[in-house]
């Protein structure tokens, strides 16, 4: 479920200079009471603002963080807004704040969607046939993602697709490189591996960019139906194809290393899910694409999540948050890329493949 706990030491908001603001700038949000925080996520932070007027999400970026677009509230509050006008389910955006001496850095509000949100495999689980049916809609939606109309200004205006694969491959190898903290040589094996082996683009087209289970609120009564996709600070126009490598790289099989699911990463080795080979061949069926390897975009996914693991890392390690769920983080990145390395010397995406 997606429950809130208590705001974090060092992670409160400041519900005075809050309430001051949002009485000249968002007065239907009423007077904040009560703040908790959701406790799932390792990049931007999101808090549960409770007032007289009701339920409302907040979200703002973490301490220490540069202005990549991963941390750009404004971007990610007009990203949101353009898809009110699309058939896509994501929060409404209400209120933006691009002043960071309000709460210390930029913000902004948007409704609270309630549901289920699938983060860990335990306790009650759906069955095999609603994750089934749940990994249906996943691709499902997916697709309608990958197919809003980019030629609508406010899309269009979310990045230049020319080029796109290469900058990726480029962009994520500097970060890995920036972030450094020991050293894992798989990283930088698989890194020079995705620059001489980049494929064509395979079209051009609107990209959440961290499509995963646990970014999808799902309906309390029927798992299966998406109501919500959240996170979307890193959506831009690129390619649909490295769009669903990112989702293969999240995407755990019963058959992967033990220490996957020791990170919280199992929901979709349930049995009913498909595995990483069946969502690749159902999104490529539903989308009309042909038959295409998928160990290229499942290797860069692998490496993408890692490096986003170690600027997380990179943060703890230099004490700019005290989140003690980031102490594992080291060992997930040469978790992550040892496994991209097998997938670059075998090509194999599934542990039945």
């Amino acid at each position: 479920m997606s429950e809130t706990r208590a705001v974090r030491a060092g992670e409160e908001l400041d519900l005075g200079a809050l309430n001051a603001w949002l009485a000249e700038n968002a007065a239907e949000v009423g007077v904040v009471s009560d703040v908790e925080q959701f406790p799932g996520g390792f990049s931007n932070l999101t808090y549960l603002l409770k007032s007289d007027r009701g339920e409302f999400v907040l979200r703002r970026p973490p301490a220490g963080v540069g202005k990549g677009s991963a941390h750009d509230m404004p971007r990610e509050f007009r990203i949101l807004s353009a898809l009110e006008s699309h058939s896509i389910p994501a929060p409404r955006p209400l209120a933006l704040c691009e002043d960071a001496a309000v709460l210390g850095a930029p913000f902004f509000l948007m409704e609270r969607v309630r549901g289920v949100i699938l983060r860990r495999a335990g306790g009650e689980t759906p069955g095999p046939d609603t994750m089934r049916r749940l990994s249906e809609s996943f691709v499902v939606t997916l697709a309608a993602i990958h197919s809003v109309d980019v030629t609508d200004t406010a899309i269009a205006a979310l990045g230049n697709p020319d080029g796109y694969v290469a900058r990726q491959m480029a962009g994520w190898t500097k970060r890995w490189e920036a972030s450094r903290t020991d050293d894992v040589p798989s990283m930088d094996r698989v890194a020079a591996w995705l620059a001489s082996n980049q494929p064509a683009a395979s079209g051009a087209c609107l990209v959440h960019n961290d499509f995963k289970y646990d970014n999808l609120v799902l309906d309390p009564s029927d798992v299966s139906r998406i109501v919500a996709v959240l996170d979307w600070e890193m959506a831009t126009l690129g390619d649909p194809l490295l769009d669903l490598g990112t989702s293969l790289g999240y995407w755990v099989e019963a058959g992967d290393h033990p220490a996957l699911r020791s990170l919280g990463l199992g929901v979709t080795a349930l049995p009913g899910n498909f595995t990483r080979s069946g969502l690749w061949e159902r999104y490529l069926a539903r989308t009309g694409r042909p038959p295409t390897d998928p160990a290229f975009y499942y290797a860069f996914g692998l490496f993408k999540i890692a490096v986003i693991a170690q600027q997380i890392y990179f943060r703890y390690r230099k004490g700019l948050t005290s989140d003690e769920r980031f102490a594992r983080l080291g060992e997930a990145v040469r978790l992550f890329g040892m496994i991209a390395e097998r997938v670059t010397t075998t090509g194999a995406i599934s542990a039945t493949s």
